[in-house]
């Protein structure tokens, strides 16, 4: 019956909805659609809408006024202390660049030092205001951003747009729609004895903080302490490499335009570039706050002492040997993988530092994926119109070489590239060949060094088992990203996930975990500390924590109890006093509680 009435009420309700005027209300559909849109729209891309950005204009940096290519592309030339810049994909000469001097860096101090005073009273509606028109400016002059970049870095345009432009109009656009939520006083849980008691963390500004950052993207490199800094409340000095330096100026005129466009001191932020061995005045400085440094793991230990000196914390970002993972599970998907591959291994030929280092491949898909990976290796060209630039330096060369050989004398198959490359239109220029490595183990020098070029490794494992698995993935001593390919339902999948030793995991994806804002940086030999998102953006602040009375007003505040008293009249007393306000607080059962309450009663 009930199975009848059922059927007989879809059957009524079918000839409802045929009868329903749908034609009467069909004028709603593209308003309501619209406004649909309209809002999902407005919320992904603006905050504060009706608060335009300011377009501004900044100077574009200096060209040498005559072309010419020259003979030994070097940073560092003889008769000057100044820094010779150079395009690496050409070996055009850019021009000189004179190398800050301590007291050069003591003055960018105590510039931003000073600025920082007025700054660290703005309201994060005004810090908004200027990270947006930053952003529009960056959205306006993408080109010529990019154009710069590679010419100071030997990168494409294609490379550039990805790393430099679009990874930094998602910092600006995370911190302009949420930076005020992660930086705002946030309330913390109270305890019983304190229960007349409110607890909030307050995020301050730290003062003027530092970057020593990389050359592999000069301008994202640079950018992004910038924007957090900034947001934070902070005055910022970032010390730029001296391999990248020519494109300083111009990309810190950027940020410091946007301070301008809305009235603020431009001092605030500040860029310094000095050789090595003037660095350590800006490391142990007492006006600075905090160094966030990106490189490699020996210049960190000297980094790291330097800033103990002053007892300067650090976060540290020193690259990694990122494992990509490719399950039996992923077979299917093997045509999309693969095109994942060759862009996390040879974008900016490979000066990356969550690029793919390694591709560990289960039995399963190991020698279907050597098949599809050496076609589209062999088939990458060289040039800044072409597939891959060039290298920032030759510096590398002999190191990549040797790795590779070692690689091959001890069984690998090297299936393309594996040298060095003299360009036929560039030979002033430092190209090394994509290479495919493969049948590489965990005991060769190539599958734990990172190498920091074009070079494609694969590694085949044991088993399918995660376990097997694993053991290859978490061998060498970095830990910073990762990937990992299968079937989202494969238990082998959330096994690596989970199991894979990194500061983040794509699952299924590239690098996706930068590209978002999540917390970035490494465990073990990747470094310490994390940059990006909230912790990223707390970690530029002072953590002040405020208790305060939350019944004030009703008079409700700490008093000192006769028995706890100075001078304390009888030490029993006072102890069975005090060890009743403890059990009251903490004893976990009720009869345990009460006790401790009797022992307060009568000892008071």
């Amino acid at each position: 019956m009930a199975v009848d009435d059922l059927v007989a009420w879809g059957n009524e309700f079918s000839v409802l909805i045929r009868e329903f005027p749908i034609n009467d209300f069909l004028f709603l559909f593209y308003p309501l659609l619209g406004t649909i849109v309209g809002g999902i729209i407005l919320y992904f891309t603006h905050t504060d809408y009706w608060d335009k950005p300011k377009r501004y204009t900044v100077p574009e940096p200096k060209k040498p006024d005559e072309f010419k290519i020259l003979n030994n592309p070097t940073v560092k030339v003889s008769g000057t202390t100044a820094i010779q810049c150079y395009n690496p994909a050409t070996g055009q000469f850019l021009g000189f660049v004179n190398p800050s001097t301590p007291a050069g860096i003591d003055r960018a101090i105590a510039q931003a030092a000073v600025a920082q005073g007025k700054w660290a009273q703005t309201t994060f509606s005004e810090r908004r205001k200027v990270l947006r028109s930053m952003l529009q400016y960056i959205l306006d002059n993408q080109e010529q951003i990019c154009q710069v970049s590679s010419m100071d870095s030997g990168k494409t345009m294609v490379d550039a747009q990805l790393g430099e432009i679009m990874v930094t109009a998602e910092k600006l656009q995370w911190t302009i729609k949420h930076g005020e939520k992660a930086l705002r006083p946030s309330r913390r849980p109270t305890n019983l004895l304190m229960s007349y008691k409110k607890n909030t963390v307050h995020y301050e500004p730290l003062g003027v903080v530092a970057a020593l950052v990389s050359w592999n993207y000069p301008f994202h490199n640079l950018m992004g302490p910038i924007i957090s800094s900034i947001f934070a409340g902070n005055g910022v000095v970032v010390k730029v490499s001296e391999q990248t330096c020519w494109s300083a100026a111009y990309y810190t005129s950027i940020a410091r335009g946007a301070l301008v466009a809305h009235g603020h001191d431009p001092q605030l932020i500040q860029s310094v570039v000095c050789w090595p061995q003037t660095a350590g005045h800006l490391t142990s400085h007492p006006g600075i706050s905090h160094l966030t440094f990106i490189g490699s793991r020996p210049v960190c230990h000297q980094v790291a002492a330097s800033a103990a000196k002053s007892l300067i914390p650090v976060v540290a970002e020193l690259g990694g040997k990122d494992a990509a993972v490719i399950l039996d599970s992923a077979a299917p998907d093997l045509n999309r993988i693969v095109d994942i591959l060759m862009r996390g291994t040879f974008q900016a030929s490979g000066q990356n530092c969550i690029g793919i280092e390694r591709i560990v491949a289960a039995p399963g898909v190991y020698d279907k994926l050597v098949s599809m990976l050496e076609p589209r290796v062999k088939a990458l060209r060289l040039g800044l119109d072409k597939d891959v630039g060039a290298m920032v330096s030759d510096a590398s060369f002999t190191r990549l070489e040797g790795l590779v050989e070692d690689a091959v004398a001890k069984g690998a198959r090297l299936l393309a590239g594996g040298k060095r490359y003299i360009h036929p239109d560039h030979p002033k220029g430092f190209y090394f060949t994509p290479t495919l490595l493969v049948d590489v183990t965990p005991d060769m020098a190539i599958a734990n060094e990172e190498c920091f070029g074009p070079i494609m490794t694969l590694l085949r494992a044991p088993s399918s088992s995660a376990s097997d698995i694993l053991s290859l993935a978490n061998a060498p001593d970095f830990g910073l990203g990762s990937s990992v390919y299968g079937r989202d339902s494969d238990p082998v999948l959330k096994a690596v996930v989970h199991g894979i030793r990194a500061g983040g995991v794509a699952v299924n994806d590239f690098a996706v975990f930068y590209a978002v804002q999540l917390p970035f940086g490494g465990v073990g030999g990747s470094g310490y500390g994390r940059f990006a998102g909230e912790e990223g953006l707390r970690g530029l602040c002072n953590l002040k924590s405020v208790c305060e009375d939350r019944f004030a007003w009703l008079g409700v505040r700490t008093a000192i109890p006769p028995p706890a008293r100075y001078p304390i009249k009888d030490q029993g007393r006072g102890w069975r006093f005090t060890r009743g306000v403890v059990g009251l607080g903490y004893a976990i059962t009720v009869r345990e509680k009460l006790g401790a309450l009797v022992d307060v009663l009568r000892n008071m």
